[in-house]
């Protein structure tokens, strides 16, 4: 049974008959004919009772017409469902992004976002990189901002590549170095990210490569609580310098990091690899390819 046979059908019904069928579909009387046997066979049943020109529908026909109708609307529903995917007339995006710097960065393509595709429904949720990946690998997320990966899982688009700063209490002894190296932060409590940041373990990394391992003086995924900690004396926090630049205040002293430890904020948007993207989503991809030239860099 095929929708062509169906429609064939459901016309002859309709026009009266085969000959003004034809007429409707643009095809040969003899197409429609055999189209409509070829449905009747396929089905095991005698849809039309034909005496001469008169056609009547069989008990069967009056099934299959029914049936046969709802069919074909619901195809055309599905058709313009599908039409309406493919020009984002509606949707879903399932995105990730990373709590850190999401204000800073995402908030301006976030919004022409939704001022160009007003209808399409965003799934949204900010944590930090680990807990992103698991959430595209799972099928939860489609896209997700994550530091960028090597894990062969994952495909990615590049968007931002940071130099982190740090910022430092007023009264700190480096507080007007203006610049500094991460080793000479060694005796000041460090404020560190929730576990879910992989930021984390770079911080963590360098500090080591510095030939030391800091000492926490606590922990947060905000950023603005964690520069209010530097204010109030309770350590230092490095900050990508997007982020870092807004939160100067009064008691907090941003410094530039040098080398030889490069520290760096690499948030690219990651897929599964092989997996079909949504036209939602590569839209948003565009997106932020078309602003890549307003994106922070170093």
């Amino acid at each position: 049974m095929e929708f062509k046979q169906l429609r064939s059908f459901v016309e002859v019904m309709r026009a009266g008959g085969f000959t003004h069928a034809a007429k409707t579909l643009h095809v040969s009387q003899s197409a429609v004919s055999k189209q409509v046997a070829q449905l009747e066979q396929s089905l095991g049943v005698t849809l039309l009772d034909r005496l001469g020109s008169q056609l009547s529908l069989t008990a069967a026909g009056h099934v299959v017409l029914r049936r046969a109708e709802e069919m074909l609307l619901l195809r055309k529903e599905l058709l313009n469902e599908l039409d309406d995917l493919s020009h984002l007339v509606r949707g879903e995006l399932r995105l990730g992004l990373p709590i850190l710097g999401s204000d800073a960065l995402f908030a301006k393509p976030f919004a022409e976002y939704r001022r160009r595709y007003p209808n399409i429904n965003i799934h949204l949720i900010e944590d930090g990189s680990r807990n992103i990946e698991h959430a595209v690998l799972s099928g939860e997320l489609e896209l997700g901002g994550s530091l960028t990966t090597n894990n062969p899982d994952f495909s990615y688009q590049p968007f931002c590549n940071e130099p982190l700063d740090a910022l430092v209490p007023a009264d700190h002894p480096l507080a007007n170095a203006g610049q500094i190296e991460l080793g000479q932060l060694a005796d000041t409590p460090f404020l560190l990210y929730q576990r879910s940041f992989m930021l984390n373990d770079r911080l963590l990394q360098a500090c080591q490569q510095s030939g030391f391992t800091p000492k926490e003086g606590g922990r947060s995924g905000q950023a603005d609580f964690l520069a209010a900690l530097v204010a109030a004396g309770q350590g230092v926090v490095l900050l990508p310098s997007v982020v870092a630049r807004g939160l100067v205040r009064p008691g907090v002293v941003r410094l530039t990091l040098t080398a030889p430890v490069d520290l760096r904020w690499d948030i690219a948007f990651i897929w599964r690899q092989g997996a079909y993207l949504s036209k939602a989503a590569q839209a948003w991809l565009s997106l932020l390819r078309e602003q890549a030239n307003h994106a922070p860099s170093s």
